[in-house]
């Protein structure tokens, strides 16, 4: 037994064998089509930047309501899909939020949802939004600075809510009272 080279206990003993396939073996690389909704969501928000969106549609509400130029304690309305939403609804939120002399409101009809946007003198400097949907929700521009966000679980809730934000934001005494804040801030 002495005989044997030290190393032949690490050397396979399948070598010689012919029938025996010593090269590694490697798969095929599979090309794989892209994921379902994840990959193509990725591609779509691929650079996008949630500022830039924020100035566009601030912006945007900005140009419709300069364009239409509402009525002091009035109320202006822009469609603007060919859908519209139904003209007794329309009617019934006006009632719900009935605009004060210090207030003015467009309606921005897109089918399906409505946008309420109401502002006072001069107009966008105090800018309140309400979005009526699927999921309602409401935000609130003061001089361009984005300083409130709120959902809501239903459509009243929001029209509930809106009425009180009406006079916190637009109304004199608060304005009065938001200065008053800032000043001592």
């Amino acid at each position: 037994m002495a005989d044997k080279a030290p190393d032949a206990k690490t050397q396979p003993k399948v070598v010689d064998r012919w029938w025996v396939e010593t090269t590694p073996k490697q798969r095929p690389k599979v090309v794989r089509p892209a994921g379902p909704a994840g990959t193509s969501f990725f591609t779509v928000a691929h650079d996008f930047e949630q500022g830039r969106a924020l100035d566009h549609l601030t912006d945007n509400n900005l140009r419709l309501l300069q364009q239409a130029n509402p009525p002091d304690g009035g109320w202006q309305y822009v469609q603007l899909a060919e859908t519209t939403y139904p003209q007794r609804e329309l009617d019934r939120l006006k009632q719900l939020i009935a605009l004060p002399n210090y207030a003015r409101g467009l309606i921005v009809d897109s089918g399906r949802t409505i946008r309420v946007l109401v502002t006072g003198t001069p107009i966008g400097e105090r800018l309140l939004e309400l979005a009526l949907g699927e999921a309602p929700s409401f935000d609130c521009w003061v001089d361009g600075d984005w300083v409130r966000e709120e959902l809501f679980d239903d459509v009243n809730a929001a029209l509930k809510a809106f009425r009180k934000y009406l006079v916190d934001y637009l109304s004199p005494a608060g304005i009065a009272h938001s200065r008053a804040i800032s000043a001592r801030a």
